[in-house]
Parts: C-alpha cells; structure tokens; sequence
C-alpha cells in the first residue's frame, strides 16, 4: 500500500474518532440538559390564585359539649402546615412515626386557640394563663364537664394541662408526657380521667433514661429472620423495626412511667415499662393494663408484639395477670379469620370493677361448622376466681353497649356475608334471655335502623340511654334514601320493638344530630347547612320544632358562592343505579357555553348485593366543603366536575366482585360520562379521570383498559398487585390462589396499553399498607419503556395524604398544568 494511501486512511480514523466523540458529548450533553429539564430546578409552584384563595382559607373551629351540657368549646386551627414541619426528625419504628423531640407521634394536628362559651352561644370566655404559643393536641372533657384537659406541643416535649371551667384558669401539671403509644391507647389519646373528676392517669418518659441508643456504622452481623414451617400471611406493613439497635431505639422511645394527678400532686404508678394501653376501672380502684413485650419483630408492626394484659391495683401491685400473648407474625387469612388467643380485654362501662374479653372457640378458623364461634368472658373484683362463661355468640362478637340492671344489647357479625345482628338481653342472665331486634347488612344503607344513642353514667361510662320513663331507646342515623342522606331520630319501643320517627331532616338543609342534652330528650344539638349555608350549630326543640342558633361561622369559600351541586342519578348498561354529584362553574349557561371540559373523581368499592350497590350516597343539600387537596378547586377554572361517582363492583352469579372487575370499571365510567353528555355539560372528548388510594388504582385501570380519558390523575395508587400478594382492599384471596386475577387487575401489567396521558403523583413518606412509592416509580419506569405520556411527581416528606401547604399547591399546580394541557386544550 502506498504512503499516500496510508496518509488518508489515517486521516479518515482519525475523522471517524473525532465524530464518535463529538457525537457522545452531544449525546451526553443533550442527556445532561434533558434530566436539567425533568428532574433539576424545579421549585414548589403555585396554582392559579383562586385556588389558592380557597386553599388558604381558615378552617372552621372544631366544637366539644361538655357531658353535662352547659358548656361548649371551640378551639381554633391553623391552615396547612408547612415543609419545614414536617421536615423534623421523624422515626419510623415498630409501625409508628415518632417525633423523638417530643416523645410523641410525629406529623400531629393541632389547635392555636381555644375559648369557652355557654350551650346557647352567649358569653364567649377567654381562658386565663394559655401557653403563648398554643398548640393544643388531645383534648378531654372530665366527667362532670367542669374540668378539662388538654396536651400542649412545645418544640422539645409535650405538655398536659387542667382547665376550670367556673374559674377559666388553666395550669401545667407535667411536661414529660409521652403519647409514642398513649395516644393510641384507651381514653383520650392517652388522657383517662378518673370518676372522683379532678384526677387523671396518664403516661411520661421514663425518669433519668439516658441517651438514645446512637447506631454504629460497623455491623455486628447479618439481620436474620425465619419460619419452621408454619403457614402465615405476610401482608405489606410500612415503617418496620430492621435491626437489633432499631429495636433499642424503639424501646427507649416507646417506654414509659404511669402517672396520676391526684388534683394537686403527681404521683407515679408502679415501674417502667411499654404499656400499649392503660384504662382505670369505672370506679377508679383497678388498672386495666397491656404492655408490650419482647421478642420484637421484623415483619408485623409493634401491635402484634408479644403483650402480657393485667390488671394492678392503684398502688402499681399486680392483682391478675389476664392473658400472655405470643407473637403474632402470622396474620390470619380469610373472611372472619382471627387469631386464637382472647383478645378486646375492656371493662363492663355498667359496673364499678368487671372486666370481659371474647374467646373464639373455633380457635379462629371460621370455616369449622359450629353453633357458637366465640365465648364472651367476665371476671369481678377482686379478681381472685375463674373467668366465667358469659355469652356466646354464633357470628363474631362485635361488642355490647350496656343500659341498666334489665337490659343491654350485644352486636355480632360476619364480615363475608356483610351481616350484623344485634340482639337484647338481660345482664343477669345473658343465654336465656337473648331477643334478637336488628339483622341488618352493612351494604344495605337504606334500611340501616342507625346508632343506638347513649349517654354517660355515673362513672362517666356511655351507656344506653332511656326516655319515656325508661319504655323506650332513641335510634340515630344517616337515613340514607333515594334522595340521598336524610338524618333522623327515631324512638324505639322496648316492649314491642317498634320504632317512630321522632324527627327527620328536611331539604333543602341537611341536618345531623351532634348531641341530645343531658336530662332533656327534647332537645338536641344538631348541626345545619346547606348548599351555600356553611355549617353551625343549633339547639333544636324537637317538640316545637324551634330553632337556637348556636354557633356563626361563615363561609370560607366565598369564591365559591354561585357553583351550583346537584344529585345526578343514572343507570349502568345492565340497569344498576348509579349517581354522582356534579358541580357546574359559578354562572355557566349550558345554551350559551356548551359541554365543559370534565373531570370525573372516584373510588370502587366491593358490593355483594346490586340492590345495595345501586344506593344512593351523600346529600345534594350539603355545604359545598373544600378541602386543600380536593379535586373541586377546578370548578373555578372551569370544569364540570363529577364527584363522587358511584363506581360499585358487584358479585355476579357464583363470581366474586374482582372476578370481573375490568369489565365493571369501564362500565361505570361510561356510564358517568354518558350521563354527563346528555345533561349536555359534559364534552366527551376532554374528561379527566382521577382518584387517590384505590381511585389512582382504578384510573390506571381505566387508561390502560379504555380510551374513554383524555387523561388521569392518579395520587398516590398500587399499581402491581404482586407486591401485595395476600390480599389487597377487600381481596381475601392470594396471588397463589388467584394469579391470573393479580395479572388481569394490576395497572403494571398493563402499562403497554395505556395511550392517554397520566400523572402520577406520591408522597415519598407514604405509610399506607401496600402503597409504597416504589409502586409509581415502577409504574412509571413501565409506562415510559413504552412510550406513553407520563410525569411522576415525588413529594417529599408526604406521607399516603399530603399535608404541608408547599406540597399541596405544587400538588393543585401540577394537577392544573396538566388538565390544561391534556383535558381542556386538548
């Protein structure tokens, strides 16, 4: 080969090298700007202003009635939080998130103001000696209603006080309380008032514990786990201890003293410990109490640690031990499964020191053909015999609400024929007196009798309570009916069972019962509003029918005034009702504007019936109520919105309600949308589908299964049933059991169909059961290896709902750009 040959070969590799590499920095370069674009700079936006105004406005003052009622409370509450709150140290331990500051749950609501004024609404009182900087937590009322009690959250520690009522002076009594469990426990998140009305019992940090256990960055050795064979689910729990020093962490956060108040001096009572729950007896002589025990577990949360329930006398002494239960890693599977042991270990609310428990006899496998299915205990002070049989029950205890020494009422149900029966019997003898007055399913609202009402006792203990001389019950409920919600009052006849309506709310208001006053059955406290009346508070004569009005908030949404709602119902292709509510933007003229670009919210929920599946929910007469995340904010940009929407799976045949569940989605979808064009506000080319939890879930579902959207919004959503594999909403069956159900249902499978835009968003801290964000950012992953319109918004420290105003009107910004884009322009 010549020189001259050699020379341009050379010259063309090294060409040839040179466009390599320019072409790879290009590549890169373009890579760098395009994640710049995607991922980088991007701060907290805003939606447009109006929503923001709502967003903004101030939440109405929460209410508290005295039990003895003469006096109410309101306590005032800030807006959103911000990031920076929720940017403090938070600890995810045992299936708890502590604030270690404060020795408390992290992420709490709390009030900044509170006043007391008297139950008619006149003479506003200012309390004397609040915190300067309030931030009221549990709030709890003594039993004669003249005292109350209230946590304040500083910024190193959590705080109890005492309020009076006459004097309006309020005083610290301890600043070491700890609600790490307390809160969760009985009584008023961790505040049990005792029945002399000046002591109280709660929990405290442990005196002189020391320094927190810091984590060596060395390990000591593997995290090992293991079964010997034994079958048990292993269901999707967030937030898990992972290793030896989280268990020490969590012990040292969760551990606690027992503390009373005695009205003037604190004592403490018996050692330390992790006491899960701690409930005086009705006569304040026993505690009730359950501590957490080692060994500890990686898979379950902290409630199905080992525990060992007791009861101690008021000096701490231990007078019975009732149970000590094993660990419970292996959960039970099945509709009306539990676990073996006794367990609900509470006391009789109608005597001084009795206390009952239920055992299953079928040691919790339901499926064993028997008469009775669970045994209901009791044991009397001093506790020093055997638990005697107490009555047995043929479905699944569901609890009792005791009246006087001739009657009370037990519940008991079955959770897969969706069946309640509650039944009336003597205390003295609870077998041979059973007279059985409800059987009712829970699907089938129409003709749910309601609550049976109560009142406290003696011991400040609810109890049921009497009128007419003690011949009769008052029943309270929803009254849900083809118009939609109708609360009432309906007095039920001891003698013959049956019942008359007493009172019942009338459009165009829509009226709930919050409390019938002590000693005077004819009048009630009800809160009242309508479409564009806010909600307040009213005393009802409910033999005159005359009304006091109690409370006068106002509205906080006045950029709201003139969006119309109204109760739209429709039928499915196979005649099922269904409804949803629609809001039209404030002066819209159907003749004159046209069909609106629509945004159609929902969640599916499971029906064993089509009768109760096609009932109608919620009131066309309710206040227009707009919370900071809800999807209504855009009927001020001019949107129809269908809120709401019915979206009932419903068994068929022999199947079960997932066993066709694609089929019924797309069918209830069409049918909204159907039913939003023949109203004619409704453009069928630009409707937005949406929803949160199971409702992203469901609009996954729909963009991959239809092409009814132009687009979806789907917050915070599972969307690969294979990493919930033993059971998912109100799913019993496994994967195992029903693969080809997990793959027919989960979005993830799917993404390969889905050709309209979806927007994905998820709090980067959610602690839902089987809504990790790992969820979206597969689904996500998915999506976009197959070229679909896709945009994953991560919002940081949020948890399954979103709460800090940053995240939330980034959340309404991203919501709007979207819809702009992909809906209303399309």
């Amino acid at each position: 080969m010549s020189s001259e040959l050699l020379l341009t070969d050379q010259i063309i590799n090294q060409n040839r090298t040179i466009m390599k590499k320019s072409l790879f920095l290009f590549v890169l370069l373009s890579f760098v700007a395009g994640g710049i674009v995607a991922q980088d700079g991007l701060k907290y936006q805003k939606p447009p202003e109006d929503i923001v105004e709502i967003m903004m406005a101030s939440p109405t003052p929460s209410v508290s009635i005295s039990p003895d009622g003469t006096t109410i409370v309101l306590t005032e509450r800030p807006g959103m939080p911000s990031i920076e709150d929720l940017s403090r140290e938070e600890l995810r331990l045992g299936g708890l998130r502590i604030d270690p500051d404060v020795n408390g749950p992290s992420r709490n609501s709390y009030a900044t103001g509170i006043y007391l004024m008297n139950i008619d609404g006149t003479a506003r009182k200012d309390l004397k000696g609040l915190p300067d900087d309030l931030k009221l937590g549990s709030f709890s009322w003594s039993n004669d209603g003249k005292k109350f009690a209230f946590t304040n959250t500083t910024d190193n520690s959590l705080e109890l006080w005492i309020g009076d009522v006459e004097t309006l002076e309020v005083k610290k009594i301890d600043d070491n309380l700890n609600l790490v469990l307390g809160s969760r426990g009985y009584g008023s998140r961790g505040l049990r008032w005792m029945p002399d009305n000046r002591s109280i019992v709660y929990q405290a940090i442990i005196p002189g514990r020391g320094e927190c256990p810091e984590p060596s960055p060395v390990p000591e050795g593997p995290v090992v786990q293991e079964n010997l064979g034994k079958k048990g689910a292993a269901a999707t729990f967030q937030d898990l201890l992972s290793n030896p020093v989280d268990e020490a962490i969590f012990e040292y956060y969760a551990g606690s003293v027992i503390k009373i108040w005695n009205g003037s001096t604190v004592e403490q009572i018996g050692k330390p410990g992790i006491y899960g729950s701690v409930d005086p007896s009705p006569d304040g002589k026993y505690l009730l109490v359950q501590t957490v025990e080692k060994p500890f577990s990686y898979t379950v949360p902290y409630y199905y640690f080992p525990s060992i329930v007791a009861i101690w006398d008021m000096d701490g002494n231990l007078v019975k031990k009732l149970a000590d239960q094993p660990l419970k890693e292996n959960l039970p599977r099945g509709y009306d499964m539990t676990f073996p042991e006794p367990s609900g270990f509470t006391w009789r609310n109608d005597k001084p020191s009795t206390v009952l428990w239920v055992k299953p006899l079928d040691d919790g496998d339901f499926e064993k053909e028997m008469e009775y299915h669970d045994q209901v205990y009791v044991l009397d002070a001093p506790f020093d015999g055997e638990p005697q049989e107490y009555l047995a029950t043929k479905l699944r205890f569901g609890g009792i609400t005791w009246g006087n020494d001739d009657m009370a009422i037990f519940s008991e149900r079955s959770r897969k024929e969706r069946l309640e029966v509650q039944t009336m019997f003597d205390p003295d003898d609870p077998m041979a007196t059973r007279k059985e007055i409800f059987r009712l399913h829970s699907e089938d609202r129409y003709n749910n009798p309601g609550n049976f009402v109560t009142t406290e006792n003696e011991f400040g203990r609810r109890v049921l309570l009497f009128t007419d001389r003690g011949r009769s019950l008052l029943l309270t409920g929803r009254g849900a009916s083809p118009e939609g919600d109708r609360p009432f009052i309906d007095k039920y006849r001891i003698k013959d069972g049956t019942t008359t309506r007493f009172w019942r709310s009338e459009a165009p208001y829509y009226e709930d019962v919050a409390d019938i006053l002590p000693e005077q059955e004819d009048l009630v406290i009800t809160t009242r509003e309508s479409i564009d009346i806010p909600p307040n508070y009213f005393i009802r004569n409910l033999k005159n029918g005359k009304l006091t009005q109690i409370t006068h908030f106002e509205n906080p949404y006045p950029q709201l005034e003139g969006v119309s709602k109204e109760l739209i119902k429709y039928k499915r292709n196979d005649g099922l009702d269904l409804s949803f509510e629609l809001y039209l933007p404030k002066g819209y003229d159907k003749e004159k504007d046209g069909p609106l670009p629509a945004i159609l919210w929902a969640y599916p929920r499971e029906y064993q019936s089509q009768d109760a599946a096609g009932q109608v929910s919620g009131s066309p007469y309710r206040f227009i109520r707009v919370s900071p995340s809800s999807i209504l904010v855009f009927v001020t940009q001019g949107y129809a919105i269908m809120n709401d929407a019915a979206f009932p799976i419903v068994a068929r045949d022999s199947l079960e309600p997932n066993d066709t569940f694609r089929d019924q989605l797309v069918a209830n979808a069409q049918a909204a949308i159907d039913k939003g064009v023949e109203l004619g506000v409704v453009d069928p080319d630009r409707v937005a589908v949406g929803g949160h939890s199971y409702g992203a879930f469901m609009t996954a579902n729909l963009l991959a299964h239809s092409r009814l959207f132009a687009a979806g919004l789907a917050r915070s959503g599972a969307y690969n049933r294979t990493l919930t594999p033993f059971g998912f909403q109100n799913e019993r069956r496994s994967f195992w059991e029903a693969p080809d159900l997990y793959f027919s249902m989960s979005p993830f499978m799917h993404a390969d169909k889905v050709k309209d835009p979806i927007l994905l968003i998820h709090g980067q801290a959610d602690n839902n059961s089987g809504t990790f964000p790992i969820q979206s950012e597969r689904y996500y992953a998915a999506l976009k290896g197959h070229g679909a319109i896709v945009r994953l918004v991560l919002l940081p420290k949020e948890s399954h709902g979103y709460s800090s105003a940053e995240s939330l009107m980034h959340m309404q910004w991203e919501t709007y750009q979207w819809l702009e884009k992909y809906v209303k322009n399309k």
